[in-house]
């Protein structure tokens, strides 16, 4: 199915669900910066819009409705997507509109949602890079398509080091991450950068490895 096709059925179904106030936020509240998330960063990644809901209701710490863009209801996950143009989110925002809305956000954190949010004009100019953030964001809550062996999951894990130390990775890294002996660990970095996930940082003159590098554009496809 095209993503138009898919995209009317989508939101038919969820008007056609609702009512009063619910059903009018839905059929007003629904613009430009919504639709153009869907087709250019969630359908590339997705494919469908199973277990998401727009302008989903939700009640704010004060008892008062809040309507999320987007929520990612799957039974194990509770994502709240939010896209926020630069105007209405910040060069519009009063002192107490930019108190609530980081209140809200709190309280919704507090509640078991986590809030998502992507620029307007990261969706309008580089939707590639919402959708490996996105595809990194939604990894983490999906189990795997297809049985992935200890190995994998341990590479996986060696990836995500990577990507929260604020600089190379080193054998010493692994083997505190894990508890593992510095020969495993190694051979664990060695083979990430057989596959291309990494590459070697040399010392000197090149003649000895003391550290890897993430590939750029290794997120795209590792998660």
């Amino acid at each position: 199915m095209e993503f138009r096709e898919a995209y009317e059925q989508f939101l038919q179904k969820h008007i056609k669900a609702r009512t009063g106030e619910r059903r009018s936020r839905l059929e007003r509240g629904h613009r430009h910066a919504e639709s153009h998330f869907l087709e250019h960063v969630w359908w590339p990644l997705r494919g469908n819009f199973d277990d998401l809901h727009p302008e989903y209701e939700v009640l704010d710490w004060r008892g008062r409705s809040y309507f999320a863009d987007f929520a990612w209801l799957t039974g194990y996950a509770k994502l709240i997507f939010e896209i926020k143009g630069f105007g209405p989110h910040i060069r519009d925002m009063d002192r107490q509109k930019y108190c609530n809305e980081l209140n809200r956000e709190t309280f919704l954190h507090a509640m078991g949602y986590q809030v998502i949010s992507f620029a307007y004009d990261d969706v309008e100019q580089r939707p590639q890079l919402c959708i490996t953030l996105l595809r990194m964001m939604l990894s983490r809550y999906q189990p795997s398509a297809a049985p992935i062996t200890r190995a994998e999951l341990a590479e996986k894990e060696v990836i995500r080091l990577a990507t929260h130390m604020v600089k190379p990775i080193r054998p010493i890294d692994v083997v505190r991450h894990f508890g593992i002996d510095s020969k495993t660990a190694i051979n664990m970095l060695k083979r990430l950068c057989a596959k291309g996930w990494l590459v070697p940082s040399l010392r000197g003159r090149g003649e000895r490895i003391v550290s890897y590098e993430l590939v750029p554009g290794v997120l795209d496809y590792f998660f």
